[in-house]
């Protein structure tokens, strides 16, 4: 695997790749989680997807694990462990990259193709957690707060979409100005989304990238 893409790349971004056998030891380090679909992770500077990816691949192991038996719910969890997957990426080839990746190998697990409703459903997911925009000022490419997605499964087919600025996730410092470190936590504004939504099914998932035209 080439480690870099261009020698001006480097320079201008710092931009070098992880190679695949030191990510599955990073990995390593924390198996349990990998392996655990719900279990969410953020890679600030997401490349293409080298360790996005095979986190995917160690919560698709598990669905088929633990659900290989039962279509229905062997699809949703698969659906539920890509949704716990989010990236943010400053270059925009390597974000398509990442999402076309993830689309990919959520795509052969299921068997899917482009026209079926978990495969749009996966594409309007990956248009919201893999976010093309800048991690250190958390602002996405139009200058916007970055806004993540918290996706949950409330069983039945049904999926629950919650929107949070990443500025105030990460704003923990605030506590201490409060004069305690858990005063007012469970009413505090970082436990607050800025935007909550209905119950979803695959198929209005799949709906919602159609008329975005993702």
């Amino acid at each position: 695997m080439n480690l870099i893409k261009s020698k001006k790349r480097v320079a201008d971004h710092g931009e070098v790749f992880t190679p695949p056998w030191l990510v599955e030891k990073m990995l390593d380090l924390v198996k349990g989680e990998t392996e655990r679909i719900d279990a969410r992770f953020l890679e600030p500077a997401c490349g293409s997807g080298n360790f996005l990816v095979p986190i995917l691949k160690r919560k698709l192991a598990a669905v088929e694990l633990k659900f290989g038996k039962y279509n229905f719910e062997r699809e949703h969890y698969a659906l539920l462990g890509l949704m716990c997957c989010y990236g943010i990426e400053l270059l925009d080839d390597n974000i398509a990259e990442c999402r076309a990746n993830m689309l990919e190998v959520f795509a052969d697990y299921l068997n899917l193709n482009e026209s079926d409703d978990l495969f749009l459903a996966a594409s309007f997911v990956l248009s919201h957690n893999l976010v093309h925009g800048d991690a250190m000022t958390m602002r996405n490419k139009s200058g916007a707060a970055i806004s993540v997605v918290e996706w949950g499964y409330l069983g039945k087919g049904k999926f629950q979409r919650r929107d949070f600025r990443l500025d105030v996730l990460t704003g923990m410092a605030s506590f201490s100005a409060e004069g305690s470190l858990f005063a007012g936590l469970g009413n505090h504004e970082i436990f607050k989304p800025t935007t909550s939504y209905p119950p979803m099914t695959v198929r209005e998932l799949a709906g919602s990238a159609s008329s975005r035209g993702d």
